[in-house]
């Protein structure tokens, strides 16, 4: 995600706690009966904060829902209950941030040992937060040249860390950029201390998931609207890419966050919200948002799905379970 997905200007306005009835452009569509297996007929959207610049990289987290202000550069979690407290500020890394830039913290993962991994638009890097919020370096670059600006990541069912590099945080160009190192904006894969260019042949590469099975791999190529899948094979192997989806270019958002059901659904940002879309592509309704959607995550058992979407966190629930970070807690 980035600044420039948003088609106007987003207005800051005071963080409001409590989520808010569903209204006519917060809702959920249903495109085909078999969206009743997944979400109650009755389930309602509800705004549970609001008032931020540009919100994404959600993760529950120790019984609250932590999330990225990239353009207000600071790490930040909700309750249930809508309370919201300011954890890291100036999560993206840069000493002295250019104002309004795409430059703060983005995706989350929880690793093995309690602590977080954050990717840093800013810094262009994946950095590890400790209980104490105390932030130090991971990953941050390949071969004595610096990332571009790590954007989602994940965990898979080997171990090995997983991300997606595109240019965003580079603020003088994008891929024109003088800063940039990296010719290409790559997934990565890091395992056994290697850091491996798994994809290079992507434009923006951003949101990133696994089957539950974890014999497919979905990228979301942000600058095409689609989303790819490749087949798994041993130790990060990569089969020949299919497209699951090109999303309609019906207006602000698109190919961004996205995350998968226990039945192997992809719940995925596009525009006009989040739309439920089986392995082969077919899409089951949508959960429509007055604001661009940029991620999502499940959360507690599961059955609870938040998203990030501009400068709100809204909260569905949900009857088929999500699949959850390896390592959550």
């Amino acid at each position: 995600m980035r600044s420039m997905k948003l088609a106007l200007a987003l207005m800051t306005a005071p963080i409001a706690f409590g989520a808010s009835a569903q209204t006519a452009d917060m809702r959920i569509e249903r495109i085909d009966p078999a969206l009743d297996a997944l979400i109650a007929p009755d389930a309602a959207v509800e705004r549970v904060a609001t008032g931020f610049t540009f919100t994404e990289g959600p993760l529950w987290h120790d019984g609250r829902l932590w999330f990225s202000d990239v353009n207000g550069d600071k790490m930040r979690a909700v309750d249930p209950s809508g309370n919201v407290e300011e954890l890291i500020a100036n999560s993206g890394g840069l000493p002295n941030p250019p104002a309004g830039k795409s430059i703060g913290s983005n995706g989350m993962a929880p690793d093995k040992d309690g602590s977080v991994l954050m990717a840093q638009m800013g810094a262009r890097r994946i950095a590890r937060v400790d209980a104490k919020r105390q932030v130090t370096d991971y990953i941050s670059s390949y071969q004595g040249k610096r990332l571009n600006s790590p954007n989602d990541l994940i965990f898979a069912r080997d171990g090995a860390l997983w991300f997606t590099d595109p240019p965003f945080g580079l603020f003088n160009g994008m891929d024109k950029d003088p800063a940039k190192e990296i010719p290409y904006n790559a997934v990565w894969r890091y395992a056994g201390g290697k850091l491996t260019p798994a994809i290079t042949d992507l434009k923006l590469p951003n949101g990133i998931a696994f089957s539950p099975d974890g014999k497919t791999l979905y990228v979301s190529d942000y600058a095409v609207n689609t989303i790819y899948a490749y087949p798994m094979g041993k130790d990060g192997a990569l089969g020949a890419r299919r497209i699951v989806i090109a999303l309609p270019r019906s207006g602000p958002g698109g190919a961004d966050g996205m995350k998968v059901d226990a039945r192997g659904n992809l719940w995925a940002t596009g525009p006009g919200g989040i739309r439920i879309i089986t392995p082969q592509g077919k899409v089951l309704g949508q959960i429509k948002l007055p604001e661009v959607a940029a991620n999502l995550a499940f959360a507690g058992d599961g059955h609870t799905l938040y998203i990030t979407a501009s400068t709100s966190v809204y909260r569905v629930k949900t009857k088929v379970a999500g699949v959850l970070p390896r390592y959550m807690r």
